[in-house]
């Protein structure tokens, strides 16, 4: 049997992995002038991401 392991690895890696995600795509929506880069709208957009993939994936 394979291990599940550690939701509290598994919810770390998805709040970085969606800061890093977020960060890509804000960066792209602030070259292109439609959203400003900002650390509220990072920090939007990283929870937004995190909460998905954790109801999407996560979620037993």
């Amino acid at each position: 049997m394979a291990s599940e392991g550690d939701i509290r690895v598994l919810v770390v890696l998805d709040l970085l992995l969606s800061l890093l995600f977020a960060s890509v795509v804000l960066w792209g929506l602030d070259f292109l002038g439609e959203v400003p880069f900002t650390a509220r709208n990072l920090a939007i957009g990283t929870l937004a991401l995190a909460v998905v993939t954790y109801l999407v994936v996560l979620r037993e």
